[in-house]
């Protein structure tokens, strides 16, 4: 049944994406639809399976990895300011906004700050496809949006732990924190010392495809230990990206891992985040998911925008900047989820967080589009 879910989901994904195109729109756009036409919610023809869910997952950890080696490691530093302007800008108004929603919705003051913290979540690995298909992706905003949300990744996920210190969880700050420095620490370390070395040695075996198997181990070393220290694993495979591209063996691990990427991997992860997607009792909610949707994208887009702004960005660079910023994804699904485990958030509200969750998804795309012109950097001015 696997088989065929996968054969259904390829011819599908490529379709859609194509059509999407044709209508001038990224190609990820319709690949996102046409994951909720045949999910469950719809068509019913493929369903989420515990497989289906960890392809997915290989696939996004793939689309960073790519991301992480197409990155110039010089615009990295260059637009470093950009990237901490535009991650708190992004981070700091949609918790405010989010907690004072939460208010008005007669939550407890730890539930309306969990909700701010919430929303404030961005999970770029949509926005990764968008920028690469409009040529953005090198480009200073296509970097500062990497940068941001690496920043917006750590940044969230210590307030996280901080929260809940206060509601009795068994959390410890300072070995969250410590557990966050060391990581990254050792990632740089790691990336600069070793991974050459490691590439070099592993290139000289007298077997076939030692490069890319020895990046491959790289991306899901770091992938795996980024989520065992409470960083995101796609952080972890952006930095395993970032650590190759600086060696001689960047271009041959491009192309073999796009290859292997995007024939299978990618696609699964793009349809199956509209396959998960369920619409059970939308209709009771329909107006607070209306209404936190809203919510959702304006703050993130407003943030992100003036923090992109006042680092020296044209209006039409830091719209675009701010809605590359929007979607929430599974870094937001992994919050509500832990939310939900340590009653900060109810059964109902995390329901509706879900579908404000796929709304985010789905329209930062066209947003994207919108904002984006064809010509990269024409109005850049951040450094």
């Amino acid at each position: 049944m696997l088989i065929l879910q996968i054969a259904i989901i390829l011819i599908a994904a490529k379709v859609a994406g194509s059509v999407s195109v044709r209508l001038g729109q990224p190609s990820v756009l319709g690949k996102l639809l046409i994951g909720i036409i045949l999910g469950p919610s719809v068509l019913g023809l493929v369903n989420e399976t515990e497989t289906l869910a960890e392809l997915s997952q290989i696939g996004v950890i793939l689309l960073m990895f790519i991301a992480g080696l197409e990155t110039d490691l010089d615009e990295f530093k260059r637009t470093g300011k950009a990237s901490t302007f535009v991650g708190f800008g992004g981070i700091i108004v949609p918790l405010v906004l989010g907690y004072f929603a939460g208010m008005i919705l007669n939550l407890t003051t730890m539930e309306a700050w969990f909700l701010g913290l919430l929303l404030s979540a961005t999970s770029v690995s949509i926005s990764v496809q968008a920028l690469k298909e409009m040529n953005y992706l090198k480009s200073p905003e296509g970097t500062t949006i990497l940068g941001a949300a690496v920043l917006d990744d750590v940044v969230v996920i210590i307030a996280l732990a901080f929260l809940m210190s206060f509601t009795g969880g068994d959390v410890n700050l300072t070995t969250v924190v410590l557990k966050k420095v060391v990581f990254f620490a050792g990632a740089i370390l790691v990336g600069w010392k070793i991974v050459p070395w490691f590439l070099k040695k592993f290139a000289s075996f007298k077997v076939t495809e030692t490069v890319i198997s020895s990046a491959l181990i790289i991306c899901f070393v770091y992938a795996y230990l980024a989520e065992y220290t409470g960083v995101a694993a796609i952080i972890g495979a952006y930095i395993a990206g970032v650590a190759i591209s600086v060696t001689g063996y960047k271009h041959e691990v491009f192309e073999k891992v796009e290859t292997i990427g995007y024939s299978i991997f990618v696609p699964v992860f793009f349809t199956s985040i509209g396959i998960t997607a369920e619409f059970g009792g939308i209709t009771t909610n329909l107006g607070l998911i209306v209404i936190l949707s809203i919510l959702a994208i304006l703050t993130k887009l407003i943030g992100a925008a003036i923090g992109a702004k006042a680092a020296g960005f044209g209006w039409n660079s830091s719209l675009g900047i701010g809605s590359a910023m929007v979607s929430r994804g599974e870094v937001a699904l992994i919050l509500g989820t832990i939310g939900l485990e340590a009653n900060l958030l109810s059964q109902d509200l995390f329901a509706v967080a879900v579908v404000v969750v796929l709304v985010t998804t789905i329209v930062t795309p066209p947003m994207m589009k919108l904002f984006f012109k064809s010509n990269p950097q024409k109005e850049s001015s951040a450094a």
